[in-house]
């Protein structure tokens, strides 16, 4: 009981700190970044999304092209940005000369007053419709990074994000291997990686796997909330969510390419909170829930059971409702906020307002409808963010 209330006490005088400092949540989270996509008709103008990143303290983001008025409106800001080259231009890059012209023109404009940190060569290449894409994926990538090099910007890492479906095997992570289609170009990939000390991107997406087996598989398991998870009979590593297990499968297919120390980060994850008929699991209390767990998990910076020390960087996915985007209904609703700014559902920011601050379970959470209309001003932002601050940190003292 002693335990308790200093514990409480110390809760309750740290919050009183933060608080009255204005702090928002994302603050000091180096290891979360979001994605910002733009296949929509109808998004805020670039300086009023940097000014809710900044209202957020988010500093880190990513874009899938190298949008001219992003890249200017985000200059003089703390916000580090991954750029990408786009799929239909990848042949093109196969010519160091173009890739240099290519850095040239779309990267060093920009530097060093926008903080760009990264280059994505496509995105997903090796799981890609067109078959004829992977030819160019390892010259286009080594181009760009040597052309970088050459003109005196080694430290931008340049990379590619891929899908999980570049593993034959993912289950159990101990069993992750890299399919053979692709092994020897994989392998070209890889060791480019592990030369220029550039990391291994994955987009894992754990609602998929849910979604095609809802009665197979845990949603406690794959949203982070509290189950008994499982364990890798050949390890013997604990796993209690799907998105480590995911991870850690791809640590395990690159070290049976022969390769060490190449870190593994996840470009895009998330939950939609819309979907069709047949997209079991897309609502909005399972979104919030999925991003509210996986934020209190880089809050407190973990790593995954095989890399437990080793901080797992998370871009989320998106900020943005994407009105335009191909595909089933899920596809255009994956963002936190919709076009207006308005939150598309509360991430678990209420919590505190309607129910015990030592309650963490997700029907606790007061979600606004996915009708909501309510634009929320930069005070306003603060404030939520900074209950989702008490809420996680209660929640992990006595939760």
């Amino acid at each position: 009981m002693v335990t308790f209330f200093r514990n409480l006490a110390f809760s309750y005088a740290f919050l009183a700190i933060f608080l009255s400092a204005g702090i928002g949540v994302f603050l000091g989270v180096e290891s979360f970044g979001i994605n910002y996509g733009q296949v929509a008709n109808n998004l805020p103008q670039p300086d009023k999304v940097l000014e809710l990143l900044s209202t957020l303290n988010l500093t880190k983001t990513r874009i899938y092209d190298t949008n001219p008025q992003i890249l200017t409106s985000f200059s003089n800001s703390n916000i580090e940005i991954i750029v990408t080259v786009e799929n239909e231009i990848l042949s093109q890059l196969d010519d160091p000369q173009q890739a240099l012209q290519w850095v040239n023109s779309r990267i060093v404009p920009y530097l060093p007053e926008t903080k760009i940190t990264g280059v994505q060569v496509g995105n997903e290449v090796f799981t890609d419709d067109d078959i004829t894409l992977i030819e160019h994926l390892v010259p286009a990538v080594v181009n760009i990074h040597n052309a970088l090099a050459q003109l005196g910007y080694s430290n931008i890492k340049v990379s590619t994000p891929s899908s999980l479906a570049v593993l034959d095997q993912s289950y159990p992570p101990s069993a992750g291997s890299f399919k053979s289609e692709i092994s020897g170009i994989m392998y070209q990939f890889l060791n480019f990686l592990s030369s220029s000390k550039s990391p291994f991107w994955i987009n894992a997406y754990p609602y998929f796997a849910y979604k095609d087996e809802p009665n197979g598989i845990s949603l406690n398991y794959v949203m982070f909330n509290p189950n008994a998870g499982m364990v890798d009979p050949y390890t013997n590593l604990h796993y209690d969510n799907m998105l480590y297990a995911m991870v850690d499968a791809v640590s395990f297919a690159i070290a049976k390419m022969g390769f060490k120390g190449i870190e593994v980060r996840v470009s895009e994850t998330g939950w939609p909170s819309k979907g069709d008929a047949n997209e079991v699991g897309a609502t909005p209390m399972n979104a919030a829930t999925y991003n509210r767990n996986l934020l209190r998990r880089q809050m407190a910076g973990e790593g995954t059971p095989l890399n437990p020390r080793m901080r797992l960087e998370v871009y989320l996915f998106a900020l943005f409702n994407e009105d335009l985007k191909p595909g089933p209904t899920s596809e255009r609703n994956y963002g936190l906020f919709r076009p207006d700014e308005s939150m598309t559902y509360n991430v678990g920011l209420s919590a505190l307002a309607t129910s015990s601050a030592t309650t963490s379970s997700s029907s606790s959470i007061s979600l606004a409808s996915s009708g909501t209309k309510i634009k929320v001003t930069p005070w306003e932002y603060k404030s939520l963010v900074n209950w989702m601050f008490v809420f996680v940190l209660i929640s992990t003292l006595y939760g």
